[in-house]
């Protein structure tokens, strides 16, 4: 089978692969919908933790069920995607019910290979049933269930503010849900573009420029109170370190985005807000089940997020032209 390997930063290889062998437990998807997603491209660029050479990406997928061992209740041809995070099932985390966060987690495309392949094998604990959602808006699951995640550790309620930094398909996603949860989303970037995505297609009424005096825009929405909860989907260091400035007194910091430096902020700015700091690492079921029930009844629409498509033949070269800030890309989709 044909497969697209990064084999160093910077560079990829179309190679010959042995397809693989169904073995106890497993399930293996013809795959056709790969979604392009930030790891990706930190991948591609050398600046992804956890991260080593070669390695096949690709972890925002959905195919068809091919075979399966384990797999009671799904059917032979059907439409799936799956949980790309294999985890351990015997670590605290995973005794603890928190899957998403295992000792020895083994994310699809990131410490393992992942699916930009033709084919590819999946333990079937993790498969899901495609719930007549089309392979576009099964592939698109995953990354909607990053924000929903997110949305769901900073216990949203009601009518509070909710600060979403950086508006990426993740930042996106976390907007999407934040919104379902009832909350007054304000959505943050430094590009006017995605700033008027948020606006046109998600219907996000407060929209900041990070550049243009945000704390004071934030400041004038919230009626001088700040948001309660300040989410960060940026993965950059410098807007982590400045979240702390848009946090209301007794708010809720979530880092959802990564980096690999260091964080750092005033500790008696954090202090005297009595602020809770947390991370918020992939999802669980839970979380893409919701995703599931939200797009079936319409509550979020991923086909909007995507705004660019590549035959998978061609990955290799549009992939490398999707890294140009120039492109607008929102949400890459490739299909085999």
């Amino acid at each position: 089978m044909n497969s697209l390997v990064c084999t160093h930063p910077g560079k990829f290889e179309y190679k010959e692969s042995e397809r693989p062998v169904l073995t106890p437990g497993n399930a293996i998807i013809k795959i056709r919908r790969i979604g392009i997603c930030g790891t990706d491209l930190h991948a591609f660029r050398g600046t992804q933790p956890y991260f080593n050479y070669p390695r096949v990406l690709g972890h925002e997928l959905s195919g068809d069920l091919v075979e399966a061992d384990g797999a009671p209740g799904f059917a032979i041809g059907e439409r799936v995607t799956f949980i790309p995070y294999i985890n351990c099932q015997e670590c605290i985390a995973c005794r603890s019910g928190k899957p998403n966060c295992c000792v020895n987690i083994k994310v699809c495309g990131v410490h393992i290979d992942g699916g930009m392949a033709e084919y590819y094998s999946i333990p079937s604990r993790l498969l899901l049933h495609g719930e007549a959602l089309s392979y576009d808006e099964l592939a698109l699951i995953e990354p909607l269930a990053i924000g929903a995640h997110g949305i769901r550790r900073a216990g949203v309620t009601p009518g509070e503010f909710v600060l979403v930094i950086g508006a990426g398909p993740i930042g996106l996603g976390t907007m999407e849900f934040a919104r379902i949860a009832g909350a007054q989303v304000i959505a943050m970037d430094i590009n006017d573009n995605r700033l008027k995505f948020c606006k046109e297609k998600l219907g996000i009424h407060y929209t900041v420029n990070a550049l243009d005096d945000a704390k004071q825009q934030i400041s004038d929405i919230t009626g001088g109170d700040m948001p309660t909860v300040v989410i960060d989907a940026t993965g950059n260091q410098k807007a982590i370190n400045s979240a702390l400035q848009y946090m209301a007194h007794s708010a809720r910091l979530v880092l959802i985005g990564l980096q690999k430096e260091e964080i750092s902020f005033s500790h008696p700015e954090f202090h005297k807000r009595e602020a809770t700091l947390m991370s918020s690492r992939n999802a669980t079921r839970e979380d893409f089940e919701h995703v599931i029930t939200c797009i079936k009844k319409g509550l979020v629409n991923p086909l909007s997020y995507i705004t660019h498509r590549a035959d998978f033949n061609s990955l290799s070269v549009e992939f490398q032209n999707w890294l140009d800030p120039a492109s607008n890309v929102i949400k890459a989709v490739a299909t085999l």
